[in-house]
């Protein structure tokens, strides 16, 4: 082929320490190697770059702009928190090179190896060309790192270090991270209000917020805009709007508001665009339309926000956004009222199974509907409202079929990676499917915080990972709760009590309501033995969920802890009670129970039953999570554990 000479960006990353890894694990370096393949190569693509070949454990690609260079750096630093032992060096430079039989040549190259070298573990080095490109970028942020004469090189050049607002969080803290995301805000960010429901029926609530969340999922899709998250967005729901605390929280420009009526199949809905630091209207409409036109609306508003905020659409994002999942209007009606409860959490995680069933029903072939009844089932298993047998193979079921409707979707690979870990016992399955959906959404934040706990902490046992990608997850979405309970049940599985409690401390001061987080902090409490303050604060999940079989499980072991035995089987008498009122317990929690008050041979019976039946809870108990030191030392027990073959 003949020689092309043309401008471009050349980045070049390379495998900290991967000599020394070779040296003392071969398999494990080459697994490494292909890890970082398999992370690198659909980001490059994504940002429109080439792939032009490995080099060892480097990686050489090309760029047509300097922009979409950097930003393909950092996801790419971003994407190593997801692959253990995988820490890069990447230096930039945009320079004339020649590409000659899918190869490239010239200084560009050279130097960009060179920043390469140069580049601290996790950093990023750019040459003067790209800090000329990028420094108005206001999404990115850019230091001079030093002046350096470079092998080969005539003259010194000036080398720059890339930050970006990507890089993980130090803090868990909710006001220390509103001021790390305020100080750098993209000017192309947005955060998608919930539209307030004007009609007379508050039952049509779901459909306003469905509303508001469908045209956040549409938006999510584009790499040229940050989206706020749909739970941070969501908490300012029924609030009076001030625009400089959600730029402040939320980090972003511009808000999207609006307010819905809906009467029989009539829908009026009213949309505003606003510059959070003027106020200024960007954009507003008005729409009045039957219910069969909901998608055309949502794609009219979506291509309105990326007009006026002059998003660069590539064509496979213009396609998402047009996309259709189905032509029933009913079906979409009972979908989004099943997100609305599953959003809702608690028991309404059982409502939202019927609705999604409906809406499959009426559209058979509605991939959405599947995803979300995948997502109702694990947690309706996970929360011990279903029994497991009832409900896991039904998760499996419908995220494999939401699959084969839309392989686009990374939802249900999620869904699939818990699934394998919880219920099979299958720990690669598990770990592909998790990886897979980062891989094709790396901010998907339910994801980041299901990988962090129910694989990286309770099946791997890697703390660093698990830690750093619920960290990543706060920063996602640090307006909700359960990234900041994921952190804290990393931080509980390792014995680290003090941080568990305080991010737990973080996430009440987000939502005082939170169960997971009142009840992640008395367990911490609890392995502390402050035994007073972990009864209160048990005892107030117990009120908030009324009694719930998990809350009264957590007071039986808190009063035995404690001495007061009475008490403990008292509350024990209760939740025994439960089976026979129709109220599901699972047999885990019957089992860690009845073993908290010395009844380790009721307990053990519980527990085989659980093992029969692959019980969800089972997976935590590689670290023997939340068990009494006399069912750990009961040989059964530890025999049971030993079965369930979790990796070493």
């Amino acid at each position: 082929m003949p020689q092309n000479r043309q401008l471009a960006a050349i980045m070049f990353s390379d495998i900290a320490g991967y000599t020394a890894l070779m040296g003392e694990d071969e398999s494990g370096a080459f697994e490494l190697l292909k890890n970082n393949r398999q992370m690198q190569k659909p980001l490059i693509e994504r940002f429109g770059g080439q792939w032009i070949k490995e080099i060892g454990d480097g990686v050489l690609a090309s760029f047509s702009t300097v922009t979409d260079a950097v930003k393909c750096a950092c996801s790419i630093q971003e994407g190593t928190a997801m692959i253990p032992k995988l820490k890069l060096r990447i230096g930039i430079h945009q320079g004339e090179v020649i590409f000659e039989d899918g190869d490239v040549f010239g200084d560009g190259v050279n130097i960009a190896s060179r920043l390469q070298a140069l580049a601290p573990i996790g950093g990023i080095w750019v040459s003067e060309s790209i800090y000329q490109n990028v420094s108005n970028k206001k999404d990115i942020e850019i230091f001079f790192a030093k002046e350096e004469l470079l092998k080969n090189v005539k003259e010194r050049m000036r080398i720059y270090e890339i930050r970006t607002s990507q890089s993980p969080p130090s803090v868990i803290v909710p006001q220390s991270t509103y001021i790390d995301f305020a100080k750098i805000i993209p000017e192309k960010s947005i955060a998608v209000l919930p539209f307030l429901n004007l009609s007379n029926d508050p039952e049509q609530e779901y459909f306003s917020d469905g509303m508001a969340e469908e045209i956040i999922n549409s938006l999510s899709h584009l790499k040229d805009l940050k989206v706020a998250g749909r739970s941070s967005s969501f908490q300012f729901k029924g609030n009076k709007i001030d625009l400089k605390e959600i730029k402040e929280k939320l980090g972003v420009h511009t808000v999207l508001e609006g307010s819905v009526r809906k009467y029989g199949n009539i829908i009026r809905l009213t949309v505003q665009l606003i510059n959070v630091e003027d106020g200024f209207h960007l954009w507003s409409e008005r729409y009045e339309r039957t219910l069969d036109n909901i998608f055309a609306i949502q794609d009219e508003i979506a291509f309105a926000i990326t007009e006026k905020l002059k998003v660069t659409l590539l064509e496979k994002e213009r396609a998402s956004i047009t996309k259709v999942y189905t032509e029933n209007t009913q079906a979409y009606e009972f979908y989004l009222k099943g997100r609305f409860y599953l959003n809702r959490r608690g028991i309404s995680i059982v409502e939202s199974l019927g609705l999604f069933e409906k809406a499959i029903d009426l559209d058979p072939d509605f991939a959405l509907a599947h995803a979300g009844l995948a997502d109702a089932c694990l947690l309706s298993s996970l929360y011990c409202f279903k029994p497991v047998n009832e409900v896991m193979p039904k998760a499996k079921n419908a995220a494999n079929r939401s699959l084969e409707l839309d392989p686009s979707l990374y939802e249900p690979h999620s869904s699939l990676g818990f699934y394998y870990a919880a219920y099979e016992w299958d720990w690669a399955k598990s770990k592909e499917h998790f990886l897979k959906a980062l891989e094709m959404n790396p901010t998907y934040v339910l994801g980041c915080c299901w990988y962090s706990i129910y694989y990286l902490a309770w099946v791997e046992g890697k703390f660093q990972e698990a830690e750093k990608l619920s960290q990543f997850a706060i920063k996602l979405d640090p307006l909700t709760t359960f990234p900041y309970a994921a952190l804290g049940t990393v931080y509980y599985t390792f014995g680290k009590y003090e941080e568990s409690i305080q991010t737990a401390n973080a996430a009440i001061e987000l939502d005082a309501g939170s169960y997971i987080s009142h009840r992640l902090k008395g367990h911490s409490l609890m392995a502390l033995k402050r035994y007073d303050e972990a009864i209160e604060c048990l005892e107030y999940t117990c009120k908030i969920s009324r009694r719930f079989p998990l809350a009264l499980g957590d007071l039986v072991a808190a009063y035995a802890e404690e001495g007061s035995m009475e008490k403990a089987r008292k509350i024990m008498d209760e939740l025994k009670a439960y089976p026979g009122k129709g109220i599901f317990v699972g047999p885990v929690l019957m089992g860690l129970s009845l073993s908290c008050i010395g009844e380790l041979d009721e307990a053990m019976h519980w527990l085989e039953e659980a093992f029969r039946d692959h019980d969800t809870d089972l997976l935590m108990f590689k670290f023997m999570l939340w068990a009494p030191e006399a069912l750990k030392a009961h040989k059964p027990f530890q025999k049971l554990v030993s079965l369930i073959n979790f990796p070493d």
